[in-house]
């Protein structure tokens, strides 16, 4: 049976504070987007720039350390998968999709300033617990953030 691949590396800035909140199960789950910059050149041999938004899901300890540590403006380095999830809209009755990164291992690139006011190069790795995940990976009701 041929093997399936569902991996996604980013490396972008966050673009807003992101949000930790708790299921209803307790589990920590964390939520921010993350912005991608390409230059290309047009047909008329002019530069050109892109910017692309991810929406970013971190669960469990991996939600905690994003809580703590990232912030609006981060430059970081991505790893997880992509995954879409679809419900009903309660309004509309119409079927609603996101699509989204759930991070598995996160690196905070770039600089800090530490207490003696020199700047002190920041690279710290964290990656999700392997052993456990976030239940079935369903998103339930709860889950979704708006």
């Amino acid at each position: 049976m041929p093997k399936s691949i569902n991996k996604v590396i980013l490396v972008g800035n966050v673009g807003k504070e992101p949000e930790v909140r708790y299921s209803s199960s307790g589990t920590p789950v964390a939520n921010f987007s993350l912005a991608t910059n390409e230059k290309f050149k047009d047909r008329n041999d002019q530069w050109q720039e892109r910017t692309e938004w991810h929406s970013i899901v971190a669960w469990k300890r991996l939600a905690e350390i994003v809580g703590e540590y990232v912030a609006k403006g981060s430059k970081v380095y991505i790893e997880g998968k992509i995954q879409t999830s679809s419900w009903q809209d309660r309004q509309s009755g119409e079927r609603k999709y996101r699509t989204e990164i759930v991070a598995r291992d996160l690196l905070l690139l770039g600089s800090r300033v530490n207490s003696d006011d020199d700047h002190q190069g920041l690279s710290h790795d964290w990656n999700e617990d392997q052993t456990s995940h976030a239940g079935s990976g369903e998103i339930v009701d709860e889950d979704i953030p708006f």
